[in-house]
């Protein structure tokens, strides 16, 4: 089967400025609303806990993922050392280094420069990742770094806006509305996966993340998503190798 050609309008594929305003548009779309709506949770968390404003939008800026920021929160409310944040932070946030290893591919051409592509990295988070994945077919590979710039750049800026702007009005949010919001975002990439989902073996390993999460919760806190996700993943990868085997003639 011969490979997929970018659908572009003609004479638009060389215009590297049409295709950042694209990118930028993407950030408006229902994934990026739904992950404003969790950064709206975020800005009265992050005000609970006793932030500035200042030091919360920067956190959006710099540490950008949704959940390493709610564990350098964690950190914070337990008095830990700057080292122990920083480690915590670094190991939350090793679970995107799938999707830019998947993401970077897909930007690379033979003249792009390498800190592009270490610059762009920091964009990389559940929505930009979903969204990229799914419209660079209609970017040409020499504008997909230009594309994902406008993306990535747009979705921060927009998010580093709505925590301003909630900081100012948390007082008048009602906490479970705060929270119900915070949700938003787990919840779109839980059902993302379900649909992108290529194999049966990844609905059989996040049924077992599901169900075991709970479980280990109670029995192991403190090592409950590692446990969940380990046993989850290793028994969802003899499944699918059970069900290969079956399959084979």
């Amino acid at each position: 089967m011969a490979p997929e050609t970018p659908q572009t309008v003609p004479g638009e594929a060389g215009v590297p400025w049409r295709w950042f305003l694209r990118g930028v548009a993407a950030a408006y779309s229902v994934p990026g609303l739904i992950l404003v709506s969790a950064f709206v949770g975020f800005a009265g968390l992050a005000k609970e806990t006793g932030l500035t404003v200042i030091e919360t939008v920067f956190m959006v800026a710099v540490v950008w993922a949704l959940p390493a920021k709610v564990v350098l929160i964690g950190a914070i409310l337990s008095n830990a050392s700057i080292f122990a944040a920083a480690f915590a932070v670094a190991l939350s946030s090793i679970r995107l280094m799938p999707m830019v290893v998947a993401l970077v591919p897909e930007m690379r051409t033979p003249t792009t420069r390498p800190w592009v592509l270490y610059l762009l990295s920091h964009f990389v988070a559940v929505t930009s990742w979903v969204l990229a994945l799914e419209r660079f077919r209609h970017v040409p590979p020499d504008m997909r770094t230009t594309f994902y710039a406008g993306l990535g750049g747009m979705l921060v800026l927009n998010n580093m806006i709505v925590v301003a702007v909630v900081y100012m009005v948390a007082e008048q949010l009602p906490p479970v509305a705060s929270a119900a919001l915070f949700l938003l975002t787990p919840m779109y990439f839980l059902t993302s996966l379900w649909g992108s989902a290529r194999e049966r073996a990844a609905h059989v390993a996040m049924v077992l993340g599901l169900g075991l999460g709970p479980v280990f919760h109670v029995l192991l806190p403190g090592f409950d998503l590692l446990a969940a996700g380990l046993i989850g993943g290793l028994a969802a990868y003899g499944w699918h190798r059970y069900a290969r085997r079956r399959a084979a003639p």
